[in-house]
């Protein structure tokens, strides 16, 4: 028995059979051990007329899933040949029904005839009948867009436009970006920890995040995501916050009963999801969202997917891998928020909109050329604008707001002329949408004036005020049908759009609940709130502007902002733990707090609020605005370097810039600019983008005195450029590393630095300046006679770049310092920088590391390093120069005794010849022969004064 039992567990090949019976006999306890779905195969026996009504019941009579497998098999056999292989054609075609058969099927090599191929093969699988039914759901959910009105749906097709994805590691460095919505699941690219288990996806409010989910649905349910994804469960985390602190459910419970259930058998269905975990992708959007107390790395473990447990604890060990190991996970959150190291397999940053992809979202949103070319001139003529458009739930506000405007004013895309602010536009889309309730036309709206609008719409707008305040208070964003009602809240208001039904419900919840249609619009009803309800006092109208002070040390508000109270923090100064982390709610807060408070909106809000009020939350709000700019900038740690005294700011600083910004104030702005104590403002790792720039000029251009600023590896391009217009009138230093500048940036720099010609350092490394650019620069070393220090490493410049800038770098005279690693001006561009290095009066560093020269342009260098007395540091490396240009090299330092540093790279593959090139020691030259990695090269490139880039 024991040897008749391991002979038919055998494999037998079907070429050595004269019969599929005889195969199915062989091989019937295997198939018996590893068919269980049945009712796939009685469908198609039934289908194709091979098995009768009484045959499936004869089956259906079996008490065991085995026993009905032996009872197929018998009847199958009994039928002949024919039904047999039909059989086998079944298993063969519905792999996925019988994944445990895969390997037996290719190893016997199974072809069927044409007959039994011209048979119809029905999929009746639950697993591949639930995969269908996840398709068709989340296809329906993501072809359309619900544009926050309520009112309207646009294709999504039709609408979606990418955007700036970058892959970062730990420390959010960049590590490129990312083609394609596909690459995101890609295992050979950005992987930071092989053990982590989730795709973290993060980036500021309004970025993109759940419009990229929204397409990722909707490119699995058409079938062009990875196919080997049979499921996809997408979840929004404040889902999570509607269930109770009792509420218990099992994993089983959580992706079936809350989010899509199997038609059949749901238990087959869950066991080839635990069996097969890989095939599975889950979506969660939105961590910033939950209760601020919640701590990944916190939460009891759960491994076991059948015990019951709270959602939250689900939710972190799906993420954990301790659920579901081997599943895919994308886990959204605005940011600053952070997850545990362990949990993390890439990380992914979005920057939100190039300039190209703003040009395609515009020519989706007009598809009329002569609008599109209206609405590009407008923006390109106000970068503040322009700048909001970076961010696609700006973007499209404000072209909300141009739609608006090209019905109501004579059909022509215009926007008044004047600084149109963040809370500019969302009083204005409040505005559109309170005269959309109004049975008259929209040019007919346009007759009643804002202020108008606002007064007779204060009820709705103070109860939408009053339900967002409550939910900023607690960290809420999703609110029950009770607490809605609470606010007096009327059904029409509900259908202005402001609040949204969510989708999901808690555990037994039978109510609807709402949120605003985005966390910035609540924060924007939190200010107006604060504002207009006389029952808000100083102190709570300033609860959020706490957050900039340490715990326990309470601003004082009551100073008068006319006598420049800065000592009014004492010198607690703001220290530990950035106070915005996971607080981005609070801080667009604080924007909208301080736009409203404006004196240009004092017309507006006088209608509803009393002046004397408006004037005394004005006064404590400028008073603690400026004691809080002064203190932060007081308590930074300082460095003393290079004649600076030289701060570093950190992003809160950015969020009091734009805050200050926001009140389109000169008088606030020039306090401002008197409460900075530095001469060097580093700003870099800010995430800042181009809109801070301008709120940095805001400030700065009233800054009298001469001004360092370093922007490196920030968010700015060219719209961030022009933007710092105003004050490069008192900047000396200028480092824009790593912002993604082209050459139309590298234009605005030129025309606004030549009128001052002041600036002593300018850093342009790793950006994207061709040879355009590069000729821009040369000007600029033309002009400014007191330009010392040049980077312009890691760029697109080529030999005639390289060129215009050698003849530059030739004819000044206080040039020290010039970067160019990472370019290819080739021997061409190696030619012209000898022909500058011969008899130079003040060039001290040079590095031409990386460019493509060969041992051509090195022969040249080395004649010029004969003549030349002032160079100290020179860098070479990365290059093609061989073992004749290397002597060469070696024989220009004989008569060359200032050269202290040479960074030759790629020796002579002979030991000796190497040997030959470097043995000149005796006149104190050191010619480096070593390896710098790219690390190395890359971090002097960018930020060292005595560097290669």
């Amino acid at each position: 028995m024991e040897k008749r039992g391991h002979s038919e567990m055998e494999i037998i090949p079907s070429e050595s059979l004269h019969s599929y019976i005889k195969l199915l006999k062989s091989n019937r306890e295997l198939l018996v051990t590893h068919v269980r779905n049945t009712q796939c195969l009685l469908d198609n026996l039934l289908k194709n007329d091979y098995f009768s009504a009484e045959d499936v019941e004869i089956v259906g009579a079996c008490s065991t899933q085995p026993n009905k497998v032996r009872k197929i098999l018998d009847l199958v056999q009994s039928k002949g040949e024919e039904v047999s292989e039909f059989l086998l054609h079944v298993l063969q075609q519905l792999a996925d029904a019988f994944v445990d058969l895969r390997s037996w099927l290719a190893e016997i090599g199974f072809s069927p005839s044409r007959l039994i191929q011209s048979k119809t093969v029905v999929n009746t699988d639950p697993v591949s009948r639930y995969t269908q039914k996840l398709r068709h759901q989340l296809g329906r959910d993501s072809k359309f867009i619900l544009c926050y009105s309520q009112k309207e749906e646009v294709l999504l097709e039709e609408t979606y436009v990418d955007t700036i994805m970058e892959l970062v590691n730990f420390s959010n460095e960049s590590l490129g970006s990312l083609g394609s919505l596909a690459c995101l699941l890609d295992h050979s690219t950005g992987v930071l920890n092989e053990q982590g288990e989730t795709i973290f996806v993060f980036g500021d409010a309004g970025v993109g995040k759940s419009m990229l989910l929204q397409r990722l649905q909707s490119l699995w349910a058409t079938g062009q995501l990875d196919g080997g994804l049979k499921f996809f469960f997408h979840f929004r985390c404040r889902m999570f916050s509607c269930f109770k602190d009792s509420d218990m459910l099992s994993l089983q419970d959580l992706l079936f009963k809350h989010y899509c259930y199997p038609e059949q058998d749901p238990e087959e269905v869950f066991t080839f999801l635990l069996r097969f975990p890989h095939t599975a992708l889950f979506t969660f959007d939105g961590l910033d969202e939950l209760h601020s107390d919640f701590d990944l790395s916190h939460v009891p473990d759960a491994s076991s997917p059948w015990e019951p447990a709270h959602p939250l604890v689900l939710l972190a060990n799906l993420l954990s891998g301790m659920l579901l190991k081997g599943a895919v996970k994308l886990l959204t959150a605005r940011t600053g928020i952070e997850i545990p190291r362990q949990l993390l397999w890439k990380k992914v940053l979005l920057r939100g909109f190039s300039p190209s992809h703003l040009r395609a979202y515009t020519r989706r949103m007009f598809p009329d050329r002569a609008a599109q070319d209206r609405l590009l001139g407008q923006l390109e003529a106000n970068p503040n604008l322009c700048s909001l458009c970076a961010v696609p739930l700006f973007c499209w506000i404000i072209f909300r707001c141009f739609q608006h405007f090209h019905s109501a004013f004579d059909s022509s895309l215009q926007l008044p002329d004047c600084t149109v602010t963040l809370t500019d536009v969302f009083l204005l889309i409040t505005e559109v949408h309170l005269n959309r309730m109004q049975p008259v036309s929209l040019v007919q709206r346009n007759t009643r004036s804002q202020t108008e609008t606002f007064r007779a719409s204060l009820g709705t707008l103070r109860s939408l005020g009053q339900v967002a305040h409550w939910g900023m208070e607690k960290n809420l964003f999703v609110f029950s049908q009770e607490e809605v009602q609470a606010s007096e809240l009327q059904e029409a208001d509900l259908q202005l759009g402001f609040l949204r039904a969510v989708p999901e419900l808690g555990l037994g919840g039978d109510q609807q609940s709402y949120e605003f249609f985005h966390v910035t619009l609540q924060a924007f009803f939190t200010a107006f709130f604060l504002v207009v309800d006389d029952k808000v006092g100083t102190q709570e109208l300033l609860r959020f502007f706490q957050e900039w002070v340490p715990p326990g040390k309470a601003a004082a508000v009551s100073c008068s902002p006319l006598s420049l109270p800065f000592q009014c923090l004492g010198d607690s100064g703001l220290v530990g733990e950035d106070p915005f982390k996971k607080k981005d709610h609070f801080q667009f807060t604080n924007l909208f707090l301080c736009g409203l408070l404006s004196k240009a909106r004092k017309k507006l809000l006088q209608c509803v609020v009393p002046a004397a009020a408006l004037r005394r939350k004005r006064k404590a709000l400028w008073a603690h605005l400026f004691a809080s700019l002064r203190s932060y900038l007081k308590n930074l740690p300082r460095v003393q370097s290079g004649g600076y005294n030289q701060v570093q700011a950190m992003p809160t600083f950015i969020w009091m810039l734009r805050c200050i910004y926001e009140t389109q104030s000169e008088k606030v702005g020039q306090l401002a600019a008197r409460g900075i104590c530095a001469n060097y403002l580093k700003l870099t790792y800010c995430n800042a983008c181009s809109a801070d720039c301008s709120a940095l000029s805001f400030v700065l251009h009233h800054f009298r005195k001469r001004l360092a600023l370093d922007l490196d590896n920030n968010n700015l391009n060219d719209y961030g450029v022009r933007e710092l217009q105003p004050c490069f009138s008192c900047l000396t230093v200028v480092r824009l590393s790593v912002n993604q500048i082209t050459d139309a940036g590298v234009k605005v720099l030129y025309e606004e630095l030549t009128k001052y010609k002041i600036v002593t350092y300018l850093g342009l490394y790793n950006n994207q300046i061709t040879d355009i650019g590069a000729g821009y620069v040369a000007r600029i070393l033309d002009a400014c006679k007191g330009l010392t220090h040049l980077k312009l490493g890691k760029n697109k410049i080529t030999s005639e770049g390289g060129k215009c800038l050698a003849l530059a770098v030739k004819n000044s005279k206080s040039i020290l310092e010039v970067g160019m690693w990472g370019n290819q001006i080739g021997d061409e561009g190696a030619k012209a920088f000898a022909e500058a290095l011969r008899n130079h009066p003040s060039l001290t560093n040079l590095s031409l590391a990386f460019n493509g020269i060969s041992t051509e342009g090195g022969k040249s260098l080395a004649q010029a390093l004969q003549q030349n007395v002032s160079l100290r540091i020179f860098w070479l490396i990365q290059n093609q120069i061989t073992a004749q240009g290397l002597a060469q090299l070696a024989d220009a330092l004989q008569n060359n005794t200032g050269i202290t540093e040479i960074w030759p790279l790629h020796l002579p593959r002979g030991r000796k010849s190497a040997e030959e090139a470097t043995e000149d020691s005796s006149s104190g030259h050191q010619i480096q022969t070593g390896h710098l990695s790219e690390e190395m090269t890359r971090g002097r490139g960018g930020w060292g004064y005595a560097s290669p880039g």
